[in-house]
């Protein structure tokens, strides 16, 4: 039996460091992102020895319908994220890729596969589906890190992540983390995302399901950055080259965009590009400051309208800070009052139903209500860390939170599992709060009909 067990652990060793020999060009990935009814991106990042770039696909049912798209981007520098982008595909339909670097094809230990979105509307009943969420990933990095125990805790939730079937993934901000040699230069800006996006633990998650992100101020630049920051608009373009989203922001400012999947709207929304900093007064002479901006002029109104435009049943607002919550002292949305007020007045003159918000950021995960005469409540949904330090409420003001849903407070490593089920008008919104190992560590639900006002 030990004979068995020694030749089964050499040849997987074997393949290992043969697969590793055979993509020695290549950094990280590949992924698949953004993906629509008939069309999708591949995602990787190559060094700069690589010439050629390409990706040959079909659907797993027909092997014979192979189609290859060449990369006619730029290579050979120092950092080359390479966007292939696939047309044409069929809609609800699993493909198959793979990827060939100066021709020769990657040999991965997982599968490259993605399956389209299906065209249900008006022809079938509402899909039933899931996606993760979380916020705070930390990998340490000893030579550049302080001193003392390290930030970064145990990596592997990202392979119990793997694991666990859901349709997509949104990153809730802080997906890596830049450091004091890292923002004083675009070119350490760069090289952050680059290192962090490569590590081993990431490659199988990032290839399971589609990727979505927003930002947050250490993977946009300093700790507690706004619109001051000096590079900014250098670290949008490093955000749009290591993510897959539809859209960054309008006429070169931002990264916010909307994402929808089945009956859900996702308005994944910008917290600094925009961002005041956080010294600026709330208010001047008893009134809110309208100079204080949180997600500014052109953002808000691009979120009002697309609010008004939305049919979605949950329309699932996306940012880094958390919202609602009263008793957070830290970064937090009520902080920046005229913006604040100015959202949910909008959202009560205009009786917008079915809005959740979604935050990363505190370190600890948490459901946060807060209640309108005459209305539905509104729910901040907080996810947070996945390996970061957690960060606990104990011994303060929120540590008996009243606004905090019961069964919700998760002061450890977790990640988010939110499902969508039932049929059409009364669907249901279930959170599940897990653990490294997969465990479950809380959990909370929402009906399409508690968060429903009479128009």
């Amino acid at each position: 039996m030990n004979k068995i067990i020694c030749y089964f652990l050499l040849l997987t060793f074997s393949f290992h460091f043969a697969s590793a020999q055979k993509n020695k060009n290549l950094i990280s990935g590949p992924w698949a992102g953004n993906v629509e009814l008939r069309s999708a991106m591949v995602w990787l990042e190559v060094d700069p020895s690589v010439k050629s770039v390409s990706v040959k696909y079909n659907p797993l049912s027909d092997a014979k319908n192979l189609k290859t798209i060449v990369y006619k981007g730029e290579l050979g520098k120092e950092f080359n994220p390479v966007k292939l982008e696939l047309n044409g595909l069929e809609f609800g339909t699993q493909y198959q890729y793979t990827i060939l670097l100066d021709g020769k094809p990657l040999t991965l230990p997982y599968a490259t596969q993605f399956t389209t979105k299906d065209l249900w509307q008006y022809r079938k009943p509402v899909p039933e589906f899931s996606f993760l969420t979380g916020s705070c990933a930390y990998f340490n990095d000893p030579k550049y890190d302080r001193p003392g125990k390290p930030y970064g805790g145990d990596s592997s939730i990202f392979e119990t992540m793997a694991k666990t079937p859901a349709d997509f993934h949104v990153w809730l901000g802080d997906n890596w983390y830049t450091r004091e040699v890292d923002y004083g230069s675009v070119w350490g800006l760069n090289n952050r995302a680059s290192h962090d996006r490569a590590q081993k633990v990431l490659q199988e998650f990032m290839a399971k399901m589609p990727q979505y992100a927003i930002w947050d101020d250490h993977d946009y630049g300093p700790n507690d950055a706004g619109k001051s920051f000096i590079y900014r608009k250098e670290s949008r373009n490093i955000f749009k080259n290591y993510t897959l989203n539809p859209s960054y922001g309008e006429e070169g400012n931002g990264i916010y965009t909307k994402v929808s999947y089945g009956d859900v709207d996702l308005f994944l929304t910008d917290d600094r590009f925009f961002r005041s900093e956080d010294e600026v007064l709330d208010s001047i002479n008893g009134l809110p400051n309208k100079e204080k901006s949180f997600f500014g002029t052109q953002q808000m109104e691009w979120l009002k309208n697309s609010l008004l435009y939305s049919r979605a049943p949950f329309k699932i607002i996306v940012t880094g800070s958390q919202v609602l919550n009263p008793l957070n002292k830290y970064e937090c949305m009520q902080h920046f009052p005229y913006e604040y007020n100015e959202l949910l007045n909008f959202l009560t003159l205009q009786k917008i139903n079915g809005v959740v918000f979604l935050t990363g950021d505190r370190h600890h995960s948490e459901v946060i209500k807060m209640t309108r005469p005459s209305l539905y409540p509104l729910y901040d949904i907080t996810v947070s860390p996945y390996t970061s330090g957690v960060s606990k409420v104990a011994k303060s003001p929120e540590e008996n939170n009243p606004f905090r849903e019961a069964n919700t407070l998760v002061e450890a490593q977790n990640f988010a599992k939110i499902s969508f089920t039932g049929k059409k008008g009364e669907r249901i919104m279930n959170v599940e709060f897990i653990g490294l190992k997969g465990e479950k560590l809380g959990e909370w639900g929402v009906s399409e009909k508690m968060i429903k006002s009479e128009k």
